[in-house]
């Protein structure tokens, strides 16, 4: 697979009596057509890292190469196809809608006609269309956050930096946000690079996902992966007949297993619930009600946050 994005021991030192190390030696691709989640806590280096991606903050060491092309050296050509845009930052406020795309769509060469073709269906899109006229300072923070969508993937970009573009809207908006994301995926092959401390989100839309820690990528893997790296499946039954026999099987099968009246809960990996539904059914071991657990995204940060914070 193609690599649109490669970046190779990419650090960032704060030079001071006790320089600070925000980013430390981290290599990594984004393909072509992929979404590669940046996932890490407050701290880890991810905003840094896409400010150097998107050459306003200068690298200490490193090379980053869009399209086979170093950044530092292609500047102005590379970043013709590279658009950003994130719940943090907005257009000036004293500008409306229309003007804030014209002008943005002016500094990446596009046509009178391209842009409002362009800006219109994306305005429409995402459901402000009849806001166009409005200055940005009338907006709501979920207008504005559309707003940066519209203003990223209207100039057509190939690269899309996006950095938590999800966080200032309701449920719906964000589910419909995602979509796009995943549309925009598939239909025009846009690679983009997502941040977000949504890790249902994350785990829906991110084929691979890379997780920063003090400032070095800890882990590069698919999002299912490295949910279950640290946490097992979780099975729950209602036994009406056999109880004592389930748990010994579970002790057999040396499961973890908690029992609560006639509810039994058993730790275990994916990959073993169908043989332990088998030893049940085998042992005559009979439930009203099973659930099972799978797992998340949000279990390895969790686990990988509270491993950081222990001296």
């Amino acid at each position: 697979m193609a690599s649109v994005l490669s970046v190779r021991e990419l650090r960032k030192v704060y030079p001071g009596k006790k320089p600070f190390v925000a980013v430390d030696g981290i290599t990594f691709d984004l393909h072509q057509g992929e979404i590669l989640g940046l996932l890490g806590a407050n701290g880890a280096g991810k905003t840094t890292t896409i400010q150097m991606l998107m050459s306003t903050l200068t690298p200490s060491s490193g090379q980053i190469s869009y399209f086979g092309k170093d950044l530092a050296r292609n500047r102005s050509e590379v970043l013709k196809h590279v658009a950003f845009a994130s719940t943090y930052v907005s257009l000036p406020w004293n500008l409306t809608v229309e003007q804030n795309l014209d002008v943005f769509g002016r500094m990446f060469g596009l046509t009178w006609k391209e842009r409002r073709k362009q800006r219109e269906a994306l305005l429409e899109r995402f459901g402000i269309l009849k806001k166009r006229k409005e200055y940005v300072s009338k907006l709501s923070a979920g207008q504005i956050t559309r707003l940066m969508l519209v203003k990223a993937f209207m100039i057509k970009p190939k690269v899309v930096l996006l950095d938590e573009p999800t966080a200032s809207l309701d449920p719906d908006i964000a589910k419909d946000v995602c979509e796009f994301v995943l549309d925009q995926r598939d239909s025009e092959g846009i690679s983009i690079l997502f941040t977000s401390h949504n890790m249902a989100e994350v785990a829906e839309v991110c084929d691979r996902v890379l997780f920063l820690q003090q400032g070095k990528i800890i882990a590069d893997d698919l999002p299912q992966n490295l949910a279950r790296s640290v946490a097992k499946s979780t099975v729950e039954l209602v036994v009406g007949d056999g109880l004592k026999r389930a748990m010994s099987i579970a002790e057999q099968l040396q499961l973890p297993y908690s029992v609560d009246h006639r509810l039994i809960q058993l730790k275990l990996d994916e990959k073993q619930v169908a043989h332990l539904l088998s030893a049940f059914a085998d042992a005559k071991v009979t439930y009203s009600s099973i659930n099972i657990t799978q797992p998340t995204l949000a279990d390895y940060f969790l686990h990988m946050v509270s491993r950081e914070d222990k001296p």
